[in-house]
């Protein structure tokens, strides 16, 4: 899962754009997007970020220089605790010759001090998009671990991995009703990243059209 091979699979897998979504991190996101440009495939920088909540939601950025300062706003703000390399594995980040280049010392899989309440609006100020992932899964979803979709919520989009419990997941969360519903690959190895099954629609094939859509903007 370098930068470079991850780049060289989603355009053998034929697709048109990937985002970048380390957890708790941007740092590989310019080495992706340099590849990203060479092979004439569209990336968008982004995070998987780890609320105080225990709730994941993914953080996707028109602008590098906007989601590499974020990226140290939830540095800063995750509980520093070494990471073990023979526990939860290496964290390397990547230059744009594909070679290791440093090590992020803190353990990356912790909760940030950030609450998914006023995330909209955080990641707004950075110029991008929020919305939570996987909101039906049992474990770091939006619904499992807050038992609910917060009411005054502002997000417009949201991330479901298995689209078969869709149906239900409306039925018992009327808020899904005016969200775009998206799905993906979510992909931690090179085979896992989805053939191009899935379409969205954008005013534009830009990082900014994307975030457009997602933002509920179309």
């Amino acid at each position: 899962m370098t930068p470079a091979n991850i780049v060289g699979m989603a355009v053998i897998k034929g697709l048109d754009v990937i985002a970048v979504t380390d957890h708790n991190s941007c740092k590989n996101c310019p080495a992706v997007l340099a590849a990203a440009q060479e092979y004439g495939i569209l990336a968008v920088p982004g995070m998987e970020i780890n609320t105080s909540e225990e709730v994941h939601a993914v953080c996707l950025f028109e602008e590098l220089k906007a989601a590499m300062e974020f990226d140290a706003y939830v540095y800063e703000r995750l509980i520093p605790f070494p990471n073990k390399e023979e526990i939860f594995g290496k964290q390397q980040i990547y230059d744009t010759k594909d070679q290791v280049c440093g090590t992020v010392p803190n353990l990356l899989i912790n909760a940030a001090d950030i609450s998914f309440e006023g995330l909209w609006e955080l990641v707004r100020g950075y110029g991008g998009v929020m919305f939570p992932a996987h909101i039906e899964k049992t474990a770091n979803s939006l619904i499992a671990n807050l038992g609910f979709i917060p009411p005054d919520s502002m997000f417009k989009t949201a991330e479901v991995k298995d689209l078969t419990k869709l149906h239900g997941l409306k039925k018992n969360n009327p808020y899904l009703e005016k969200c775009l519903i998206i799905s993906d690959s979510d992909a931690h190895y090179l085979e896992h990243i989805h053939e191009p099954k899935l379409t969205l629609q954008v005013k534009e094939k830009s990082i900014g059209g994307v975030l457009a859509a997602l933002a509920g903007e179309l």
